[in-house]
């Protein structure tokens, strides 16, 4: 199951510092691909063996003066709602106020898993300045410097004590979630997909900030519909669109196989769908595009070689997915976007022996091998697939240091050709291998 630590607390107290701070630690380690530009509000990090996403509250505060505490009080509520650990943070610089009683009353009657992080402990004579914080009784009290990272090693300590292990489900069956803005027919569809005779659903338990994963069964499909509880709740989106979407988008995201990435065909794609787009490429999720409501757009528009080119064009790097055009009102091509999905998980779960990765990849290498570099030459001697949940290649070489980005992007084109891989992130290893 997918964790999320939000990042809470009145403005200027070094939310987004100590956000930056702990996904930066994973960025070396994991997130080896080119061309992600990072939400600076979601980021993944690790700890002790333990994975979970970071959420910085603070960037979708917006307002001033009286306006600044509702909206931060709206805040802390769906954080609570969709959190599995909170991160309060006070300013030792500024002391105790009335915004941070506020804020932490709200969190004492949560029942949450809150740790009170005291930032700016940055030099000894603010060493028992947070004396004054346990006034807010939330327990123990953890003293930072997010700015140089100073006792964040023991803050995530305490974190990842909160945080449940990955338990899969009992059975294996695809998990599929139909993402994307608000009033692009998300809702339409599942409850279209819900509606049809003949299916049978049987709903999971799970606790209210969990996503639902109903299981759907008919037309000869089996899977399950990985749906979250925020969008049957109409009341609660208007509160804070963009953040209440965000939150449950990333939770949907995490806890899928494929991401059914919906788009408006009366829009067109915006800077918020390629962000959706991007979460679940960096998540290595399956995905597939469906633009709907096709059925709005004149007969003499409806291009859609043209208007595929155009998403693929701003989806790039990394847009070689299936691009759908249905409408949910007419009921057009769900079934498609369904048997697709399917086609993608197959693909994502797909395994290629080494002999066959290497006598297929070794000819391409020698068709065009990789360009020599301040007069030094790459020879690579073999590849594998890595036994990984997602796919991922490595490439055994002399000199994996030189090997520049165009390459990589051959490299991945040819797997990508070769064994069909569309809809499916994959991840390009090159290590070193001694003559």
């Amino acid at each position: 199951m997918a964790n999320i630590v939000a990042i809470v607390g009145r403005p200027n107290v070094g939310k987004s510092t100590l956000f930056n701070r702990l996904t930066e630690s994973r960025k070396a380690i994991v997130d080896e691909s080119a061309g992600v530009t990072r939400d600076r509000h979601y980021g993944k990090s690790e700890w002790a063996g333990k994975e979970f996403s970071v959420i910085d509250t603070g960037g979708y505060v917006k307002g001033s003066g009286d306006i600044f505490e509702a909206e931060i009080r709206k805040q802390v509520v769906l954080a609570i709602e969709e959190s599995d650990v909170i991160l309060f943070v006070v300013d030792v610089t500024t002391g105790l106020t009335d915004l941070d009683e506020s804020v932490a009353d709200i969190l004492r009657k949560s029942g949450k898993n809150v740790v009170l992080v005291a930032n700016k402990v940055d030099n000894f004579n603010r060493m028992f300045d947070h004396a004054e914080f346990y006034k807010l009784g939330l327990g123990e009290i953890y003293s930072i410097a997010a700015i140089s990272g100073s006792g964040t090693g023991e803050l995530l300590d305490e974190v990842v004590k909160h945080l449940s292990d990955d338990e899969p489900l009992s059975d294996e069956l695809p998990r599929i979630a139909i993402v994307g803005q608000p009033n692009v027919g998300k809702s339409s569809l599942v409850n279209t997909l819900l509606g049809f005779e003949r299916t049978i659903v049987t709903p999971i338990s799970g606790t209210t900030r969990d996503t639902i994963q109903t299981h759907y069964k008919g037309f000869g499909f089996d899977f399950y519909l990985v749906d979250t509880a925020g969008l049957r709740r109409k009341d609660k989106v208007r509160e804070n669109l963009e953040f209440y979407s965000v939150m449950r988008t990333i939770r949907a995201i995490e806890e899928s196989d494929v991401c059914i990435v919906m788009i408006d065909a009366t829009v067109g794609l915006t800077a918020q769908d390629i962000k959706i787009y991007h979460l679940a490429e960096r998540n290595k999720k399956g995905i597939v595009m469906l633009v709907n409501k096709w059925d709005l757009i004149e007969a003499d528009e409806k291009n859609t070689a043209k208007y595929e080119e155009e998403i693929r064009a701003k989806l790039a790097p990394f847009n070689d997915v299936p691009i759908i055009f249905t409408s949910v009102i007419t009921k057009q091509r769900i079934h498609k976007a369904l048997e697709v999905a399917l086609e993608v998980y197959q693909s994502r779960k797909k395994r290629i022996s080494t002999s066959e990765l290497n006598r297929v990849m070794l000819a391409h290498i020698e068709a065009y091998p990789p360009p020599a570099t301040k007069g030094k030459y790459v020879k690579i001697k073999y590849v594998t697939m890595l036994p990984t949940e997602t796919p991922h290649f490595a490439f055994f070489c002399n000199l994996p240091q030189y090997v520049k980005e165009p390459y990589r992007r051959y490299i991945e084109n040819k797997i990508r050709t070769s064994f069909n891989f569309t809809g499916v992130p994959i991840s390009i290893h090159f290590r070193p291998k001694s003559d």
